[in-house]
């Protein structure tokens, strides 16, 4: 879960599967970039084969990044960027945007928070202004009844994601778990109702005006334009902008948490389902880090699709399991490895975890076959560049890159580091995934009389 995408035009187009890091260095995204005074990261992709322009503005500010009491705080002001400006009054930036045949979209995470605009490319002018003057000017409009609107949203929104959603509680539990206390990630992202009430006005002008400066930002413009008039355009809607000093013991160096294990080893939770769920959860290496990869492909050997370990074990050769999988969610800080499972009837979540367990050391002991890895390996291409097709999907993986490298051009060094690992790298990264490192999560179903 580590990469992200690309397609014709930008990249010399070598075989599909990743032999060899030859191969994926022939892999590339072309832009240009560089930075206005006020400390804006720009990046510039240029594609004339579709009409279509895409912007892409990332800000470095995530849920790691909120204050004790305030969880949910990143995700709240996703809500919040679109809820008007002095120039674009309350719901003028969807309106407007719609209007003329565009559409936009935003998400956050622990490590970040992106919004995007996609439309036909004679809108950039419009998108351009539009991101710009939210980023200017949206502190001045805000007031406390679009607070407590867009409060409730995300408090609905948490009741249809955590606690409506079958087996969603599990989102809720899993950091504090995971993590100790006072880490970056030892809270959801989605943040607590008594967290979301609590919030006032001064708080949210605060975070905006603390995380929400150009120099915390990098805009990503992508698809068919000119780049001479691109440039003066954001050096006119962005070159007035003026930076702030960011937090100076910001959690993006903060130590990643010691690889002993979780704080709390096993975690026994009920909700309203059908099946059991278990899930077993390991500390695993950053995004991009040494390791990263690896832990990538010990995912597929062991549950990627009917041919993987896993699956021919718990579902085909012993029934125990309905289904199963495996995958590695890199973050910035540190990353997490997952294997979940449901069991059939009359078969235990106890089962389950002896079962994995056995194949995960098994693969530890032996390694996996030359026909397993060149298969994983095959998959990973695949993925990897199928994901990179669309325009949006390049101008995000601009900004993701050079977030977490300060390099947009790392998609080749990206998708290299896989052609670079071997069996032996696989055998040592199943064998840090022991019992004894693990955090078991179990969902059982409601007793119902």
């Amino acid at each position: 879960m580590t990469s992200f995408l690309l397609a014709t035009p930008l990249f010399l187009c070598a075989p599909l599967l990743i032999s060899s890091p030859a191969q994926a260095a022939e892999l590339e995204i072309a832009h240009e970039q560089y930075q206005l005074d006020n400390g804006l990261n720009v990046i510039l992709h240029e594609d004339h084969s579709l009409p279509q322009i895409v912007v892409n503005t990332w800000y470095q500010v995530g849920s790691k990044d909120e204050v004790a009491g305030r969880s949910g705080f990143a995700h709240l002001f996703e809500h919040l960027m679109f809820m008007g400006t002095e120039r674009l009054t309350d719901s003028g930036f969807d309106d407007l945007m719609e209007s003329k045949g565009g559409w936009n979209n935003a998400w956050t995470s622990e490590d970040a928070t992106d919004y995007y605009d996609v439309g036909p490319s004679h809108l950039v002018d419009l998108f351009l202004w539009m991101e710009a003057d939210r980023m200017d000017g949206l502190d001045a409009a805000m007031t406390q009844a679009k607070l407590d609107l867009q409060r409730d949203v995300v408090r609905n929104e948490r009741r249809q994601s955590v606690e409506d959603t079958p087996y969603g509680i599990i989102w809720e539990a899993l950091p504090p778990a995971l993590y100790p206390e006072g880490h970056p990630y030892a809270h959801s992202v989605i943040g607590t109702h008594a967290d979301l009430q609590a919030a006032e006005v001064e708080d949210v002008l605060g975070f905006f005006r603390t995380w929400y400066v150009p120099n915390n930002a990098s805009l990503v413009v992508a698809g068919d334009f000119a780049p001479t008039r691109i440039k003066a355009l954001i050096a006119k809607n962005y070159g007035h902008l003026e930076p702030a000093t960011l937090p100076p013991n910001r959690p993006a160096v903060a130590p990643p948490p010691t690889p002993d294990g979780p704080v709390t080893p096993l975690v026994e939770l009920t909700d309203q389902v059908q099946l059991p769920l278990t899930m077993m959860v390991w500390h695993s290496p950053a995004a991009l880090k040494v390791g990263d990869a690896a832990h990538d492909l010990a995912a597929a050997v062991l549950a990627d699709g009917q041919a993987s370990r896993l699956y021919q074990r718990l579902v085909v050769k012993d029934g125990l399991a309905v289904e199963v999988e495996a995958y590695q969610y890199s973050q910035l800080l540190s990353s997490v490895f997952i294997v979940e499972a449901k069991p059939t009837e009359g078969h235990s979540l106890e089962e389950i975890e002896a079962a994995v367990h056995e194949e995960i050391a098994r693969l530890a002991a032996e390694g996996p076959t030359a026909e397993e890895l060149d298969r994983v390996k095959n998959q990973v291409g695949y993925s990897f560049l199928s994901g990179l097709e669309s325009l949006p999907a390049r101008a995000a993986a601009l900004n993701r890159y050079h977030a977490i490298t300060g390099n947009p051009a790392h998609v080749a060094a990206d998708l290299a580091r896989y052609g670079t690992v071997d069996a032996g790298a696989v055998q040592a990264t199943a064998a840090l995934l022991n019992p004894d490192r693990a955090l078991t999560m179990r969902v059982h179903p409601e007793v119902t009389e």
